[in-house]
């Protein structure tokens, strides 16, 4: 099996490091010629992708790829990599492609309970493009029999990324607001989600977030416990001062349900809830 990366970030270096022994070859993409030998040092070959033209490195790699993961966001014009080789991906015919999306597509539904099945109506210009891209792969889907899965990812956290390292650096913040709740999902989690769609060369959608949406201060304060030391104090919405983009995260409530993901694929969680996971990362290392 050769699996091809679009956007080697975070969530799919973990799926690389969990499951990379799978594949016979593994290649990703960067914008950064710079970030190339990181890749190498982590058994990733290396593709320079401007988001606009497809190398002749790339059509390659297209080409003789079993599995494609696409992590790489997307723009005002779309997905990059339809943009750039659709034709190619449609001839190379790969088993399966799964595309990481995110929650953030279904907008604001007032603290309900969703499925994939909820309506979207995204508020931020990023889960609109998503929304977008996700739309363009499910229509090459249906036109080439390819299977695509779509996976709705919750607010990712993980080794590296996650309260435990926030308290340690000082920038944790209790932010309180009224009802308000998120998602959120493991990295380790993430991989085992991508790992389950390859397998079952899955269609659809899923949204892949764990057990337990609940108001963010919940998680400092959690992890505050474990470390032994005082939460940050606690800061009303109003007064908190928050970037742009963390006031549109702040006007979206909904609880999104992992039912499908856990039903329609068979995934069991390795987290279910952040509980579980700030114990695992405080035992076994969290920075």
């Amino acid at each position: 099996m050769r699996l091809l990366i679009l956007g080697a970030g975070y969530s799919a270096r973990h799926f690389v490091k969990m499951f990379g022994t799978e594949f016979s070859w593994i290649g990703g993409t960067t914008r950064s010629p710079e970030k190339a030998a990181e890749l190498q040092a982590i058994g990733i070959h290396p593709i320079v992708f401007d988001g606009i033209s497809a190398s002749a490195q790339l059509l390659e790699a297209i080409s003789t790829a079993t599995h494609i993961l696409v992590s790489a966001a997307p723009t005002a014009d779309g997905d990059p990599l339809l943009n750039a080789a659709r034709d190619a991906v449609a001839e190379a015919n790969p088993k399966v492609i799964c595309y990481l999306s995110t929650i953030g597509v279904y907008g604001d539904h007032k603290g309900r309970w969703i499925t994939e099945n909820a309506d979207c109506n995204p508020i931020s210009t990023r889960s609109k493009q998503r929304l977008a891209a996700e739309k363009q792969w499910l229509s090459f889907s249906d036109e080439t029999g390819i299977p695509v899965s779509i996976l709705r990812l919750a607010g990712i956290y993980g080794r590296g990324q996650n309260a435990l390292c926030n308290l340690d650096k000082g920038t944790a913040r209790r932010i309180i607001k009224e009802g308000q709740v998120f998602n959120r999902i493991h990295v380790m989690d993430i991989a085992g989600a991508i790992q389950h769609a390859f397998e079952d060369n899955a269609s659809g959608i899923y949204n892949v977030c764990d057990d337990a949406p609940c108001p963010p201060e919940d998680v400092v304060e959690y992890a505050a416990r474990l470390m032994g030391v005082a939460p940050p104090p606690a800061v009303a919405f109003e007064d908190a001062d928050l970037s742009p983009m963390a006031i549109t995260f702040y006007g979206e409530v909904k609880r999104a349900s992992n039912a499908k993901l856990k039903g329609a694929l068979g995934y069991k969680f390795k987290f279910p809830t952040y509980r579980e996971a700030l114990d695992y990362m405080w035992e076994n290392g969290w920075s």
